[in-house]
């Protein structure tokens, strides 16, 4: 018993060092949480988003632990346009965020009637992936940072931290879209989609601040 014990020693350490560390990167407020609890509120193509969102996840930590993580690591200036690049991402969807509370009525609802503004699921899957590949700031975050931390673990341990990363992506983003579906009876009123929006400016604007100082 205590070899088996001492067999599963590393396999849960490392598995629980990559659900550790993705998931306190994933609970900070950025544009895939704010994309997926809308589509959650809104009810369209949820288990689609999810399912991106996890592959997505898993993708990326997986390259920044085959290497690209390293690669980055080592050119200075590729970080510093990806700092920036970053920080101008996150400041473009804050004003467009700021942009639907303050001149398109309810932000996701039509302000007359209240009904939905439905997109298809090529629609929906083709934003989150924009705002998945296209943000620099998420290869600092995921490629980068989990990367980096991932490539330390030895051998088939790097495969477990990936899937421990996985593991916290898909529990995070479930959570994230049974909490927008409990939000469907709050945002019935267009008001709430402005307000929503006004908030989800802010915080993105803050973040770009953040991004830009390199904090």
């Amino acid at each position: 018993m205590s070899n088996l014990v001492a067999g599963l020693a590393p396999w849960s350490s490392s598995w629980l060092a990559g659900f550790t560390v993705c998931m306190s990167l994933l609970v900070s407020i950025g544009a895939q949480n704010l994309f997926v609890l809308r589509q959650a509120v809104r009810g369209q193509h949820v288990r689609v988003c999810v399912a991106w969102c996890v592959a997505s996840d898993a993708l990326l930590v997986g390259l920044g632990v085959a290497g690209m993580a390293q690669l980055l690591g080592r050119s200075p200036t590729l970080a510093q346009w990806l700092q920036w690049g970053g920080a101008l991402f996150l400041l473009a969807y804050g004003l467009f965020a700021w942009h639907r509370a303050l001149f398109v009525p309810g932000g996701g609802m039509d302000a007359a009637g209240g009904a939905r503004v439905v997109r298809g699921v090529l629609g929906v899957v083709s934003g989150l992936a924009v705002i998945t590949l296209l943000n620099p700031h998420v290869y600092l975050d995921t490629v980068v940072l989990i990367g980096s931390i991932g490539a330390r673990q030895q051998g088939w341990l790097k495969g477990v931290f990936v899937l421990g990363a996985a593991s916290a992506s898909l529990v995070w983003f479930v959570s994230l879209a049974l909490a927008g579906r409990r939000l469907q009876s709050v945002f019935a009123n267009p008001r709430a989609w402005r307000v929503l929006d006004g908030l989800t400016g802010a915080m993105m604007l803050v973040l770009a601040w953040w991004v830009a100082q390199g904090t």
